[in-house]
């Protein structure tokens, strides 16, 4: 079982990758022969298997290391070669060699693996070949510069929509946080009820690592994609809404725990947190207005009219119990700030 999991991975290639790939390695393969007819064009459709990848970026980071590092092989090779000859140990001292140099230069895996391997490959098969090594470059090109086409030109990937989803839940799921805390200052809670609400306001954090994931990967998705101008608009927008999450996230946890910590039954009784709970409800109906549900990923939505924002004036506070001073106090710090991000008034 545990072989069978370390062999597959959970979800399978998109379709269109796997078509990518293999028309990359066609093309790559056809015009390598056509120009370069005395070998097979094995470093052209390895170049061109392992260049593309999911998004137009990425495969032209690929493309560079993967030719980094068969010009290093190369260098390597012929360079010992020339010396040393090609005898067994020479190709094992020069795979030994350039994976030496590839630590020394720190280079990525990709560049890292791919030098012994050309190295060797040119001391092997292209010892008594003229010309075989600067082939070998030249062929690694046109496999990396046809996958790097295939892949630009093909609908390339956007991930615009799962940014947009991933940042549109956090923002409702912090306007039902603190929803539930405005529920809590106004009912009763029982000690599970507490607890319930501390362990879904912890949920927040990795709700948001996952949506600034996924604006970063939504970010290198657009870069050097030929789309990418029209579709900017819209990854700004989300942009300027995680901005301001973060600081919603941590005050959301912070008056779940102070909640969680300083609670007691006589609470709901307090004119000043019932004044709150109500300011604490306006505010997730306002952060709810701002989340994004739907729409089309080319254009921006419009602000909230202020008019429709339900967030009143300052709160005048009554003097509170000294059990529950502490309390109000931070609550009431929480909602300031809380109101300043989301109607954007920042100190």
């Amino acid at each position: 079982m545990k072989l069978t999991s370390a062999l597959r991975i959970s979800k399978r290639l998109p379709v269109l990758q796997v078509v990518k790939m293999a028309v990359a390695v066609a093309l790559a393969w056809l015009a390598s022969q056509l120009l370069l007819p005395s070998d097979l064009p094995i470093f052209a459709a390895i170049a061109a298997l392992l260049v593309v990848q999911p998004s137009v970026n990425q495969t032209f980071g690929r493309a560079i290391e993967r030719t980094a590092g068969v010009i290093g092989g190369v260098i390597i090779a012929s360079s010992i070669g020339f010396f040393l000859g090609q005898s067994s140990w020479v190709v094992l001292g020069t795979i030994v060699v350039s994976i030496l140099v590839a630590w020394a230069l720190r280079l990525s895996p990709v560049s890292a693996s791919q030098i012994p391997i050309s190295a060797m490959l040119v001391l092997a098969l292209g010892a008594t070949t003229p010309g075989y090594a600067l082939d070998r470059i030249f062929e690694t090109f046109i496999g990396a510069g046809i996958a790097l086409v295939i892949n630009a030109l093909i609908v390339p990937p956007v991930l615009i929509a799962p940014a947009r989803d991933a940042v549109g839940l956090l923002a409702r799921e912090l306007a039902d946080t603190f929803d539930r805390i405005a529920q809590a200052l106004r009912t009763p809670q029982t000690p599970i009820d507490l607890m319930e609400l501390m362990i879904k306001a912890r949920l927040l954090r990795p709700m948001l690592a996952s949506a600034e994931k996924a604006i970063a990967q939504a970010e290198e998705s657009l870069m050097l994609n030929p789309r990418k101008a029209k579709l900017r608009v819209a990854l700004d927008a989300d942009h300027a809404m995680i901005e301001r999450l973060p600081t919603l996230v941590t005050r959301a946890i912070g008056m779940t725990r102070a909640l969680h910590d300083h609670y007691d039954a006589s609470l709901q009784f307090e004119p000043s947190v019932q004044a709150f709970s109500r300011e604490l409800a306006r505010a997730a109906h306002d952060l709810a207005l701002l989340a994004r549900e739907e729409g089309d990923l080319t254009v921006v939505p419009e602000p909230p009219d202020p008019d429709v924002l339900a967030l009143t004036a300052p709160l005048r506070i009554v003097t509170p119990h000294p059990d529950h001073w502490i309390l109000i106090g931070s609550l009431m710090e929480d909602l300031r700030r809380v109101r300043e991000e989301i109607v954007g008034d920042r100190a």
